[in-house]
């Protein structure tokens, strides 16, 4: 059981091409966004999508073929671990994000 901690699993649609950043020593990074929806009734039975963004991040050569092959639109399954980071912004806000790693990337569709 202990390898369920910390694991997701999405499926969507990326909403922009990724952003790529070649680091230092070779390493690379691949950032994006995708979209899972759902679909339900509500009380009024009428079919209500509600679509949430999720970001994502992948190092190494998951990020390579994100590079390679996807683009916004494309569809695929990430599965990683949630992360929170926090940094401060030029007003001197303190700002959080939550972003899934990705570890694993499978490309779906055509």
């Amino acid at each position: 059981m202990s390898t369920l901690r910390n694991k997701v699993q999405l499926i969507g649609n990326l909403g922009n091409d990724p952003e790529i950043i070649d680091l230092e020593g070779g390493k690379k990074l691949a950032k994006f966004s995708i979209a899972t929806n759902e679909s339900y009734k509500n009380n009024k039975g009428e079919r209500v999508t509600d679509t949430q963004w999720h970001n994502v991040v992948a190092w190494g050569k998951t990020a390579d073929i994100i590079a390679q092959y996807v683009v916004k639109g494309k569809e695929v399954a990430v599965e990683g671990k949630l992360t929170t980071r926090s940094w401060e912004d030029k007003e001197g806000q303190k700002r959080y994000t939550t972003e899934v790693v990705c570890d694993e990337l499978l490309l779906l569709g055509k």
